[in-house]
């Protein structure tokens, strides 16, 4: 894919963007340009909040007018201006010329309507396609993206398909009208990391097939090396860099961008003593969901979400669970802190908890912690960082008084680094970063002695990652904490975990020393894990 020696497909020049009217306006975007010549790939690559995914919105004029503004800026596909064209010459462009695929198909994709008529909803507005035509249509576009036997597909609603599954939908939808240009916004961030590899290699077969150019928008710097031809770094709503891939990442020149590349997770995970104590274990654990059907709702079966799956935890160590969507990780860890009710043994402090009602567990809850995957969906918003951190010590007890209170929610809010004057503050006025500190304090409050970790950092930016990281590790080298940490990302499994556990359909596949299986993995399964995460860490 190079770049054509005549005029660019597009070209953005000193684009600017401005949310609200005088004192309180936010210049999001601030002088932007960069070209795009046909089949060609550029990332535009930045943190969350630099600007990407409004310069994107701008090139379909799809920002929200008229609170969001531009001052001055160009955008022109094919020499035809986009800011301020009239409405049907965006019509014409939005979905014909220019489409979209967006971060997470299970918003954009309507829960109520079928696949066909959503793949074929664009298709029949620009080529006036219907009936039997419009149908083949469709079929061909899902045989495209590699959806199996589509035919069989078209009744489906988005529920009924896996994450990577409905990513393809989503790209068949933005192929219907053969694009010149493809915008696809962190296309692959709520995905496996095999399927993450698969979407980017038909993305690239699409590419090549079908000409088009491609404007990837994403945090991930390993997509962009497998990726793109050239790369814009973008901070603060600016371009700070922009150059050829491999010229870029070989001798970056600004020091934002050389940030970016050494944030990578690193380190190495903390190894429990010896003589470690376990914390809590699990033996032959299973957790089967009944399946009902018929007429009066008998059990047909059962989703068997956890299978028999044995595991410990010794104090100071961290097991990491692996595995793609639906291998049972979450489930795993819910019934290990007897959120779910499971069959097996499960021991705590070497006491069996199994068989423990909710009074007689009470005083151990406080021992056994969990922070989640989203920390803006996990925090309540309605509460202050005082009173979400302080609600674990009313609840137990913790606190003789406010004072004391306070200065324990003072304490945890310290130890992860966040400044104990933030108390009285909101979640939606903190960073995705410093949401999940907050997260991580208010388990922290409570002393405990096990934390499950259900992708705390998949939600975050790379630089953040490695700061949350790093914390975790810190954490745990001060308190002895016992880990469970569950993730897809195995950059960030092997910056924290002594132990592996790999896991497909509910069952463990292969467990051993960390060491062991990223250097020697023993199955197929975890060979292709090991090998997709790999192959897009490559340089």
């Amino acid at each position: 894919m190079t770049q054509s020696a005549s005029a660019p497909l597009l070209a953005v020049e000193d684009l600017a963007v401005t949310f609200g009217q005088g004192a309180g306006s936010v210049a999001a975007v601030r002088g932007v340009s960069f070209t795009l010549a046909r089949g060609e790939t550029l990332a535009l690559v930045g943190e969350s909040g630099s600007g990407k995914s409004v310069t994107a919105l701008s090139i379909l004029q799809l920002l929200p007018y008229p609170r969001a503004r531009h001052p001055h800026g160009s955008i022109r596909l094919d020499g035809t201006e986009l800011v301020g064209a009239s409405e049907p010459v965006l019509r014409r462009v939005r979905g014909g010329r220019v489409a979209m695929v967006f971060q997470e198909p299970m918003t954009s994709l309507n829960p109520l309507h079928s696949i066909e008529r959503q793949v074929g909803e664009g298709v029949a507005l620009h080529q006036g396609l219907r009936g039997a035509a419009l149908r083949a249509r469709v079929i061909e576009l899902l045989t495209l993206v590699g959806i199996p036997d589509p035919a069989s597909r078209l009744d489906a609603l988005p529920h009924e398909l896996s994450g990577g599954q409905r990513q393809r939908v989503m790209i068949a939808m933005a192929l219907g009208n053969g694009p010149d240009l493809l915008i696809a916004d962190e296309p692959t961030t709520a995905l496996d990391v095999t399927i993450q590899a698969q979407i980017l290699a038909l993305l690239k077969d699409l590419q090549a097939r079908l000409g088009m150019a491609l404007l990837f928008i994403t945090h991930d710097l390993g997509i962009v090396r497998k990726l793109a031809d050239r790369v814009c770094v973008m901070k603060d709503g600016a371009i700070v860099e922009t150059g050829a891939v491999g010229e870029v990442f070989a001798a970056p020149r600004h020091d934002y961008t050389r940030k970016l590349l050494a944030a990578e997770p690193g380190g190495q995970p903390l190894t429990p003593a010896a003589d470690a104590p376990e914390v809590i274990a699990a033996d032959t654990v299973k957790v089967w969901f009944p399946r009902r059907g018929g007429l009066f709702g008998r059990v047909t079966g059962h989703v068997k979400a956890v299978d028999g799956v044995s595991l410990a935890v010794r104090r100071g160590q961290t097991v990491g669970v692996v595995g793609e969507s639906g291998s049972g990780k979450t489930t795993l860890g819910l019934a290990l802190l007897r959120l779910l009710k499971s069959e097996g043994t499960i021991r705590f402090a070497g006491q069996p908890i199994e068989r423990l009602g909710a009074a007689e567990l009470r005083p151990l809850r406080r021992q056994m912690q969990m922070v989640f995957q989203d920390p803006y969906g996990s925090l309540s918003p309605r509460l202050s960082v005082e009173q979400i951190v302080g609600e674990g010590l009313e609840v137990h007890g913790l606190a003789r008084d406010r004072a004391e209170r306070r200065r324990l929610i003072a304490a945890a809010l310290e130890e992860v680094g966040l400044d104990p004057a933030v108390a009285d503050r909101y979640p939606h006025e903190f960073s995705g970063g410093q949401r999940q500190r907050i997260a991580i304090a208010r388990a922290l409050v409570l002393k405990p002695a096990f934390l499950v970790l259900d992708e705390p950092t998949s939600a975050l930016d790379v630089s953040v990652q490695a700061q949350i990281v790093t914390l975790l590790r810190d954490l745990q080298a001060r308190h002895a904490l016992a880990y469970l940490f569950i993730s897809h990302d195995l950059r960030v499994v092997r910056a924290l975990a002594d132990h592996l556990v790999v896991m497909k359909d509910g069952k463990v596949v292969e467990s051993g020393p960390a060491e062991r299986l990223f250097a020697a993995p023993a199955t197929a399964y975890t060979r292709a894990l090991m090998a997709a995460a790999l192959d897009l860490a490559v340089v």
